[in-house]
């Protein structure tokens, strides 16, 4: 099996996500992608797109699906992750994305589905992460360092140095509200 590409969108991730809760339809899956919270905050995705989406991932042994026989209705088609598809699940769920560019569609995924499979998982991600914006930080910073304080490309590189230096905050910050939020005892 080869593994998912990284398509604009990466909406697989988003779908295996989904179907690792539990078996669906895929109207059900296009209902759970267009409610107002979650993932509808990320992703934008066509009916007829998802389609397309789920027999490719079928046809890469991520899913499978069975008929359900409604009365009166045509059957549908309930869609299953495979453990082929839990698998790439998981290890996508732990690796960073590589990019801070991506950080607005497929780490928020990511995020998304971390948070619910818990803190080990999420604490992993947030680690890697941040690993991977530290290294870029102290290369841009290395670049800024070398360049005439009064260039244009020294501007660049310190609106550059700034946005990850902001990333890193809020990956920080997702780390310590996740945290507090997890130790919280209820009030009795």
């Amino acid at each position: 099996m080869s593994p998912l590409t990284a398509a604009p969108l990466t909406i697989e991730w988003s779908l295996l996500g989904l179907l690792a809760e539990q078996p669906m339809h895929g109207y059900e899956l296009h209902q759970r992608l267009t409610v107002t919270t979650g993932l509808r905050l990320v992703w934008h995705v066509k009916q007829s797109q998802l389609y397309a989406v789920l027999a490719r991932l079928e046809e890469r042994g991520y899913l499978t699906t069975t008929l359900e026989t409604q009365e009166a209705r045509p059957p549908r088609k309930i869609h299953t992750l495979t453990p082929a598809g839990r698998n790439a699940l998981e290890a996508w769920l732990r690796t960073p994305v590589p990019r801070g560019r991506d950080l607005r569609l497929e780490f928020m995924a990511k995020v998304y589905f971390a948070r619910q499979q818990g803190d080990a998982t999420l604490h992993t991600l947030l680690t890697a992460q941040e690993t991977i914006f530290h290294k870029w930080l102290a290369e841009l910073q290395n670049t800024l360092d070398a360049l005439n304080p009064t260039s244009y490309e020294a501007l660049v590189y310190r609106f550059r140095v700034g946005q990850v230096q902001a990333m890193l905050a809020w990956l920080e910050q997702i780390e310590t509200e996740d945290t507090a939020a997890t130790t919280k005892t209820p009030d009795k």
